[in-house]
């Protein structure tokens, strides 16, 4: 449970004085002073409300998507659970974010749209849940989703999947690595002039790195 000399403090700091910046389930994630070390900018971006109807949305464009014969063949395979990993190599093609709050499970509604050159664009749609035990878990369909871990990495947020599980209703069970596509880390690093990037890797134990995607963005949020 957050201490009231948390609440206050985090209400009066310069990156959660705005009305809209009063979310601290990420921040809880985290050790204080590893909070501390990232940007204000990235502080400042996920402490942004998002409740009562308010979406965020960040445009920008994919600028490296690496995806070896092995990564290509789980990224097809990942259709059948919501397509959640890069499916295409295209680069220089428009991506777009937006969030906003799941009302029905408490956590936030990420969608991610990536244009294609050849086709329809991918349409990713995945559920953050502030629960389990690790304090965060992301949702993609047919009841597959990973736990995850919350790290600052030399002024970076780092997500990084510790298991990953099937669930329907009250029975859960944590997929064997070989039903898996491998270790997962998300970094979201700041970059300068408003802008920030996502970076998307993926480690199989026995291939390597099979997929590699970047990102950058900006807000556009009105």
């Amino acid at each position: 449970m957050l201490l009231q000399t948390d609440i206050r403090e985090a209400h009066e700091s310069p990156e959660t004085r705005d009305a809209d910046l009063c979310d601290l389930r990420f921040r809880n994630l985290l050790p204080r002073e590893e909070w501390g070390k990232l940007p204000p900018a990235i502080r400042r971006r996920f402490s942004k409300r998002v409740a009562d109807g308010n979406t965020v949305v960040y445009a920008g464009e994919v600028i490296e998507t690496h995806l070896s014969h092995v990564g290509w063949a789980i990224a097809q395979l990942s259709r059948l659970v919501g397509s959640p990993l890069p499916i295409s190599r295209d680069v220089h093609v428009p991506a777009v974010v937006s969030v906003t709050e799941d009302m029905r499970n408490g956590g936030q509604i990420w969608t991610r749209v990536y244009a294609r050159r050849r086709d329809f664009p991918q349409v990713i749609h995945s559920s953050k849940r502030f629960g389990g035990k690790t304090g965060l878990e992301e949702h993609v369909s047919r009841g597959v989703g990973m736990a995850l871990t919350v790290h600052q990495e030399e002024g970076a947020l780092v997500f990084r999947s510790a298991d990953y599980f099937f669930r329907a209703g009250p029975i859960s069970i944590v997929l064997p690595w070989w039903l898996t596509p491998g270790a997962l880390a998300v970094t979201h690093r700041e970059e300068g002039e408003g802008r920030f990037s996502f970076l998307l890797v993926v480690i199989h134990p026995l291939f390597g790195c099979i997929i590699r995607q970047t990102a950058l963005f900006r807000e556009v949020t009105p």
